[in-house]
């Protein structure tokens, strides 16, 4: 049992271990919450543990572990939808005791700061619905074939293609006005000037 063990430390350290960050961006864009994304990469990476016998040496490691990451993404949805509303009395204690005090420092720029997302990109990218910023950050982002992201979203591949499409005609639009803010000029289907 030693050497199957050790086998397994090393596929795990070799093969998994190395798409990390790959895993966190892409938790990110799901969850919006860099500690839930955390939450959903460590799960991901347990599960791919508890599963190891499943996962064949050399094959695409990082689409294995995408699809356990989308499952694990779609299981915490499901039961976080069935779950009724929590309140944190704790929170809201705290909110009533700053209320009733002083009026307290305000930083209007850092309240600004800690709630954007980033650059116009990746906020045009989070608002998209999920099937299609899936696709948009496993294609363009993660660099997944039509193939690989078919299986790891268990859809055919003409759905995949369909989506994409669709996903980079919605962020075309989205972007068209940040675009032109920064003085790009849509010269398409514009003729030649003489």
């Amino acid at each position: 049992m030693g050497k199957l063990e050790d086998r397994r430390i090393k596929i795990f350290e070799e093969e998994l271990f190395p798409h990390l960050e790959a895993l966190k961006t892409f938790a990110y864009h799901l969850c919006y919450n860099e500690n839930d994304a955390d939450d959903l990469v460590q799960e991901t990476y347990l599960k791919a543990h508890r599963f190891m016998d499943k996962y064949i040496e050399g094959t695409n490691a990082k689409a294995w572990l995408f699809k356990i990451l989308k499952n694990a993404y779609i299981n915490e949805y499901r039961k976080k939808s069935k779950r009724p509303t929590k309140v944190d009395f704790e929170t809201v204690i705290n909110f009533q005791e700053h209320e009733e005090g002083s009026a307290g420092y305000f930083d209007l720029r850092e309240d600004i700061f800690q709630n954007m997302m980033g650059d116009e990109v990746t906020v045009a990218i989070n608002s998209l619905p999920i099937d299609f910023r899936t696709v948009i950050l496993l294609c363009d982002v993660e660099s997944f074939t039509y193939e690989e992201i078919s299986k790891i979203i268990d859809v055919p591949i003409g759905t995949v293609r369909s989506r994409l499409f669709r996903a980079r005609n919605m962020l075309k639009e989205k972007l068209k006005t940040y675009a032109t803010g920064l003085g790009y000029v849509d010269r398409r289907g514009a003729k030649e000037e003489e």
